[in-house]
């Protein structure tokens, strides 16, 4: 892949946890989204511009990443991808409708930069494994809104349980990391927000998709572990270093899965921080 001056993209996308959409024919709302202190800007050519703006959308993208802009983009159609290819600010593309692993080859090659697969049909989801195995793909993402469309249910967390555990057990049989969780549409309710981030943590899924601003602080502190995890897991590692055979922390025997998860609690406590919060108003 070409150089960057920034962090490399594919470290960069696999350890974020806020993915902020914006559409792509607002570039006035470009430098407000990376503000908000979202991990990842993503810069939207499908689902959030008209049809009769698409072509302004994509030049107004480029060129803010042939700039000093960086950020991840949805493309929509072949013009995009073809757009973005050699754009120094570009982190990667996301790919909506995933379902084509020599789709997604060729992608990556062609802009030189890797892919996150969106899935959001039963095609795809049936076809996760297969996605996440392709080299150029960085990580997975879920979309249920279109998923339930595609398949006739309610996007709610009962009907949309399998697809999300799916993508969390292809994630991990192909060594990347926990896949990206779909959007909170409203962006005004922490509450819910909060409860859909714990229930994707619940399920192993490390990322968030998001559509304001407001919504990256709430993400990231979800992500956070809490002190009474921290210290837990601090007195589960510390347990270990005696080198006796069997013990046990608050009566639960310590063998080596309890370590390991001890352990990724610590390694996201050092590697989370607080977000800043937003003064951008409106709908990205």
């Amino acid at each position: 892949m070409s150089p960057l001056t920034i962090q490399n993209p594919v470290t960069k996308l696999q350890g974020a946890r806020s993915f902020l959409f914006v559409p792509g024919d607002r570039p006035e709302r470009f430098s407000k989204a990376v503000a908000s202190g979202a991990d990842v800007v993503v810069l939207d050519l499908e689902d959030a511009v008209s049809e009769e703006n698409k072509d302004a959308a994509r030049l107004a993208v480029t060129a803010w990443l042939s700039g000093t802009g960086h950020a991840l983009v949805r493309v929509g159609r072949e013009e995009d991808v073809e757009a973005l290819t050699g754009l120094p600010g570009l982190l990667g593309v996301m790919v909506p409708k995933a379902e084509n692993p020599e789709a997604l080859r060729r992608i990556s090659e062609a802009v030189e930069r890797p892919v996150i697969a969106l899935i959001e049909s039963a095609s795809g989801v049936l076809a996760a494994n297969s996605l996440a195995s392709v080299p150029g793909v960085a990580r997975l993402a879920f979309g249920e809104l279109d998923l339930a469309a595609d398949i006739a249910a309610q996007p709610n967390r009962r009907t949309m349980l399998m697809a999300r555990s799916l993508l969390v057990l292809a994630s991990r049989a192909q060594g990347l990391p926990g896949p990206v969780d779909g959007v909170t549409s409203k962006v005004d309710d922490d509450s819910l927000l909060k409860d859909d981030l714990h229930a994707a943590l619940e399920l192993g899924m490390s990322g968030k998709l998001l559509i304001h601003p407001r919504q990256v602080a709430v993400t990231h502190d979800a992500f956070r572990p809490s002190d009474e995890e921290v210290t837990w897991a601090q007195r589960v590692v510390e347990s270990t270093k005696g080198g006796e055979a069997v013990v046990k922390v608050d009566g639960l025997m310590v063998d080596a899965p309890v370590l390991v998860r001890a352990q990724a609690i610590l390694a996201r406590a050092e590697s989370v921080s607080t977000a800043p919060t937003s003064s951008f108003a409106g709908t990205p």
